[in-house]
């Protein structure tokens, strides 16, 4: 068995974030003064989300500025009058009650648990991803969770990877393998940290980057024929 430990990205990979995203956005939504329509409102937050999330992989905004930045733009660019401080605290909250995981994610996990050691790289916010995985069907299967926003590292940074191997006091990197949807953050990061990657690509799109990863998968049931 050439790997021992199976890393894992959290949302897009294991965890449905679209509907987590879509919840929250919703239920924040709901609690504005406007008559801005609320698809129109959603669709405005998720292009500023996307855009500031890239920032912060590029390291060009923190975590910490990133958690209420996104709101200011929110707000500038519905221009309507609220307190993005506030909407933040209560984006966190309905983020941190929508827990919603693929359909394969519970098979695989419990399959991996029986000869592997599992573990969780994210570049989330903390007070989200502990309640969203820890609390969640799956929560039991993960030896260790790092959260870029604990350690002020984050994906593809070959420090949150090597983070994570010092947690769970394992030096062997060819018995690692990264598990991650995005060639950007997952695989560049894991090819960078000496890791064999695998880059789950559910929608089957085209990859046009230099990123080569070790194998490709469109479900992650089929990991369980890697390895």
């Amino acid at each position: 068995m050439k790997y021992k430990i199976i890393l894992f990205d959290a949302d897009d990979t294991l965890f449905d974030f679209k509907k987590s995203e879509d919840f929250a956005i919703r239920n924040l939504v709901s609690t504005l003064d406007t008559n801005l329509d609320e698809d129109y409102i959603i669709d405005t937050y998720k292009d500023i989300n996307t855009k500031i999330w890239v920032e912060f992989e590029e390291g060009k905004i923190t975590s910490d500025s990133l958690k209420v930045e996104r709101f200011n733009r929110l707000i500038k660019k519905l221009n309507i009058n609220s307190d993005a401080n506030e909407l933040c605290n209560m984006y966190v909250k309905f983020l941190g009650d929508g827990s919603f995981l693929y359909k394969e994610t519970e098979e695989l996990l419990n399959y991996l648990s029986k000869n592997y050691r599992i573990g969780i790289i994210t570049n989330g916010l903390a007070d989200v991803q502990h309640r969203r995985i820890r609390n969640s069907a799956v929560g039991r299967y993960f030896e260790d969770v790092v959260i870029s926003d604990e350690i002020k590292i984050a994906k593809p940074s070959p420090e949150i990877f090597e983070h994570a191997l010092n947690n769970l006091d394992h030096s062997d990197k060819e018995s690692v393998l990264m598990v991650g949807d995005s060639l950007n953050s997952d695989i560049k990061g894991g090819i960078n940290a000496g890791f064999d990657t695998c880059w789950f690509n559910q929608h089957k799109k085209e990859n046009n980057l230099s990123i080569k990863p070790t194998y490709e998968i469109n479900s992650l049931l089929e990991l369980k024929n890697i390895l």
